[in-house]
């Protein structure tokens, strides 16, 4: 990751009008299958719960992993997985807060996230960098094809005035390929990662920041969040970040807090 903010960054692909990411997962709507039953002596169930809605213990129907395709628990695999895949171009574009907000996928299930999820962001011109398009894609909607590329499951696409940038965890690639044939990687100015356990461990020590604290990721996750109420709405929201509501639609307001049950209100 930080080669690929080293390289857009020195304009490699001159300025970045779009990013595609994209990722193979599909933590959604799923038969349901078990009965009720006794949760086992080792789980306290009403803990577990935490603040949602009491609701009988089925062994197998939200754990292991499986709690992640219930609103009430996890937000399907946009929640699970783009902040992972989207910190990329947020730490490149220094990107922020978007403007707009769309997403498409499944007939809304009042219970479990969708199958599949295409969202599509707008983020203004910041410092340096000029305004942007984002597009998310999950699960049975993720494309085999983008900006004219074959490319696998998972992984981001940059989309420049000069050309175009592949990345995913494991390397990056340019695009048109005879044009960069003999690209020459920009000095690498950004230290490599001692890990996330380190980072945590000198932060306490030194009080020294964290790659992605609190500033940083905060926004990003409220970006990614967003794109479910989008598609829960099935409105195309006017984002006002500073005020935590899009101006547009009312009905998002249902989303973007909720009511937690008695003994753990905030």
């Amino acid at each position: 990751y930080r080669r690929v903010v080293e390289a857009i960054q020195s304009g490699a692909i001159g300025d970045v009008t779009d990013v595609h990411v994209w990722v193979g997962k599909g933590w959604g709507i799923t038969e349901l299958t078990g009965s009720e039953s006794d949760p086992p002596d080792t789980l306290h169930w009403d803990l577990w719960l935490g603040p949602a809605p009491v609701r009988p213990f089925v062994a197998g129907r939200y754990h292991p992993a499986q709690w992640r395709r219930w609103w009430d628990f996890g937000q399907g695999t946009l929640g699970d997985m783009a902040c992972h895949y989207m910190d990329l171009p947020f730490w490149v574009l220094k990107l922020r807060h978007p403007t707009f907000c769309e997403a498409e996928g499944d007939a809304v299930h009042d219970q479990m996230c969708p199958t599949g999820l295409i969202v599509r962001y707008k983020f203004p011109a910041r410092d340096g960098f000029t305004a942007c398009n984002l597009t998310w894609y999950d699960g049975d909607r993720i494309p085999k094809e983008v900006a004219g590329e074959r490319v696998p499951a998972n992984g981001v696409m940059f989309v420049g005035t000069e050309g175009k940038l592949f990345a995913d965890y494991n390397r990056y690639r340019l695009f048109p390929a005879d044009k960069y044939a003999g690209f020459e990687p920009p000095a690498q100015t950004i230290p490599k990662s001692i890990g996330h356990h380190q980072e945590w461990i000198k932060a306490c020590k030194d009080g020294s920041p964290t790659t992605c604290n609190f500033d940083y990721s905060g926004a990003l996750t409220e970006t990614v969040l967003l794109g479910n109420v989008a598609y829960r709405t099935g409105a195309s929201l006017e984002w006002d970040a500073a005020a935590l509501k899009a101006t547009n639609c009312a009905a998002a307001d249902a989303f973007i807090s909720k009511e937690y049950r008695d003994g753990w209100e905030i």
